[in-house]
């Protein structure tokens, strides 16, 4: 199964595609669309939409996972953002893909096993997971763990067995 994750925003979109085979993760492809700054909001949004076309007409994935987006402190931030999002869910939608939601922590927590891990942690499990000889970019990272995330059932480190184990004060008892 081919599975395209995308990670939005306005500036620069990041996109990764990779294989699930069993449990074998495959690294297919990643990069980044990026809009012209200062360009019309319309000009914008197309370019995310042709250019995520463009990507799954080119190596067809079967599911798309996506971060969602957080609710910032500049609320005309997230507006924003949640434009460039919409139309990364069109291209997907448009092509008649199932569309998986999740959240940056979600995503943090399948990849890296901690929730607020940072961006240089987020590349280097990618890199690691996927045996790349080198860090992609972090939007592409990013879009990669969204990915990544969803080939492991979006549970990361919570799909571990943990029947008869019990939390107390957040830890192993």
């Amino acid at each position: 199964m081919r599975i395209l994750g995308i990670d939005p925003g306005l500036r620069v979109t990041g996109f990764g595609v990779i294989g699930r085979e069993g449990q074998r993760l495959e690294y297919v492809t990643s990069g980044c669309v990026k809009t012209r700054e200062g360009g019309e909001m319309p000009e914008r949004l197309r370019t995310i939409l042709e250019g995520l076309a463009e990507v799954i007409a080119a190596n067809r994935p079967e599911e798309v996972a996506i971060e969602k987006v957080f609710v910032n402190v500049n609320p005309h931030s997230s507006l924003l953002l949640g434009q460039a999002r919409g139309a990364a869910v069109c291209a997907a939608v448009l092509a008649k893909l199932p569309v998986t939601e999740y959240t940056p922590g979600q995503v943090k927590q399948a990849v890296v096993g901690k929730g607020r891990a940072g961006k240089e942690q987020v590349q280097e499990m990618v890199r690691r997971l996927l045996r790349l000889p080198g860090h992609p970019s972090p939007d592409a990272a990013d879009a990669l763990a969204c990915a990544i995330c969803h080939a492991h059932g979006g549970m990361g480190m919570g799909a571990l067995p943990t029947r008869g184990l019990v939390m107390r004060r957040g830890r192993l008892a």
